[in-house]
């Protein structure tokens, strides 16, 4: 049976202080197959990735390649058994040049006169071509696009000439041509007979490239199918471990008439120009467009995180000048980054910590944060928000991406916002985590407050906004009414060029 298989996990555990992070795992994975790995946030696979890696040593278990038992204690073990792992998070120095990426630790020598450049510039060359970069080796990895700095991983993981290769939510921020491409890589991998496992909460992605897949449920192996054998419906309802007739809820109520925001002729160059909407009371209006089309760039604007060069933004019909965030706070105005680890937490901070982060008057008294207080509000959120964690003190660096989103969340509803910016509100969340992040959202418009909503994704686009405009290379190309919303008349306005 060994020979069938390049990689054997046998009956893995591993446990952390309060978690059984893994439950007596096994799973096989055939050389050269694409192995989707799927659950939602917390379920494990990350904690199982890091042993295969080295990062983390089990507990108990063993790990075969290639039918036989290796110990994997370090990163370099792993490398040299010819495992590689593309993060989420790149492991790329941006100051060095891509060659020196590549071959970053072991650099060719050149006799006793130190490297030899020749060959490391020749080398990695070879190496990109085989991922389809043409790129100068020489320039700066800080200076590329994501999809660059992904292509630059693999071909760094390619020259360990890796037999698996781990790629870790590779899509979150890719456009739509980027991820076409890293689909083509991936299938040149597979002719080449290098294993892929494929982590990925975003499903079409799942179907389109994986052989087989197995579904990961509070650290233990719940299933493992062929592809074929498998639908949405019932990936999701082994990840989440119940059935779900639907992967959104059902929206209650309906927007009213009343302008809370209103934008007129917004404009910083180069980035957008003559940008106006209106945002009506208890709305989710969602701004769509391909990635770097300019969407971030216009929310940071109206919560003061940027400047305008010009326009007029009117908050419950009064003319306003938001210069900075603690404008926008004041006039009832909040926005999740697209980025929660980096703008939207204090990942080393607790959940209480970051809950009261944005209004910390309110739990301060003569100067003194009060503990009890803020303690109190966490413990408040926690329950409303169904955040999965030990307790309120437990550090943000410890939770899921899921129920970071949700401290996110918490932080800005405690400020009693009453018009909500979601950028990207769902990106890295699994299905079952996203589905509480809509009802959340659902609940806030439900109670007469407003969302602007940012999403790549556009099924979540069609299905939770009530009015979409959509926004091409800084321009605003349109703008369709529920009635209108069609992925096809969506993306006839997100490419479109002028006449």
């Amino acid at each position: 049976m060994s020979e069938e298989y390049i990689l054997e996990l046998e009956h893995i555990n591993k446990a952390f202080p309060g978690v059984k992070a893994l439950d007596d795992v096994s799973l096989s994975i055939r050389r050269g197959e694409v192995r989707g790995l799927v659950g939602e946030n917390g379920a494990g696979k990350s904690t199982l990735m890091k042993i295969l890696t080295g990062v983390y040593p089990k507990d108990s278990g063993t790990i075969k390649i290639d039918g036989k038992e290796v110990r994997i204690n370090t990163p370099l073990d792993a490398q040299k058994l010819g495992l590689s792992i593309i993060f989420q998070e790149f492991n790329l120095v941006n100051s060095l040049s891509i060659a020196e990426n590549i071959f970053v630790g072991r650099l060719p020598q050149k006799g006793v006169k130190g490297i030899d450049w020749k060959a490391v510039y020749r080398q990695a060359g070879e190496w990109l071509a085989k991922v389809g970069l043409s790129e100068d080796v020489t320039k700066k990895v800080g200076s590329l696009s994501v999809a660059g700095k992904q292509m630059v991983e693999i071909a760094k993981a390619l020259s360990f000439h890796s037999k698996i290769i781990i790629m870790d939510e590779p899509s979150a921020t890719l456009t739509t041509n980027e991820l076409q491409h890293l689909f083509e890589i991936i299938d040149v991998l597979k002719r080449e007979n290098i294993t892929v496992i494929y982590i990925s909460h975003r499903l079409d992605e799942i179907f389109r490239l994986c052989d087989t897949v197995t579904v990961i449920r509070d650290g233990a192996v719940i299933d493992t199918n062929r592809i074929e054998e498998l639908d949405r419906k019932s990936i999701i309802s082994k990840m989440v471990g119940r059935s779900m007739d639907q992967e959104y809820p059902k929206r209650r109520g309906v927007p009213g008439a009343e302008t809370v925001l209103r934008a007129e002729n917004l404009t910083r160059e180069p980035k957008f120009r003559n940008i106006s909407f209106e945002l009506k009371k208890g709305e989710i209006l969602g701004i769509a467009g391909l990635v770097g089309a300019g969407r971030t760039e216009i929310v940071r604007c109206i919560f003061g995180a940027d400047r305008l060069d010009s326009g007029a933004l009117y908050v419950r019909v009064k003319p306003v000048e938001i210069k900075s965030p603690r404008q926008a706070i004041a006039l009832g105005i909040a926005l999740v980054t697209e980025d929660r680890k980096t703008q939207g937490l204090v990942l080393e901070a607790s959940i209480a910590g970051n809950t009261t982060l944005a209004n910390l008057k309110a739990v301060t008294d003569r100067g003194f944060i009060n503990r009890k207080k803020e303690n109190e509000v966490a413990r408040d959120y926690i329950r409303q928000l169904k955040t999965k964690a030990p307790g309120e003190g437990t550090s943000c660096m410890t939770l899921s991406g899921g129920n970071q989103q949700k401290v996110v969340l918490a932080k800005w509803l405690y400020t009693q916002a009453d018009i909500l910016i979601l950028d990207e509100p769902t990106r890295g969340i699994d299905v079952g985590a996203k589905y509480e992040i809509y009802q959340l959202i659902h609940k806030f418009v439900g109670e007469g407050k407003s969302v602007i909503m940012i999403s790549s994704e556009m099924p979540e686009v069609l299905n939770m906004s009530d009015r979409v405009i959509v926004i091409h290379e800084g321009n605003q190309k349109g703008e369709l009414t529920k009635e209108e919303m069609t992925a096809e008349n969506v993306m006839k306005l997100a490419i479109l060029t002028e006449e």
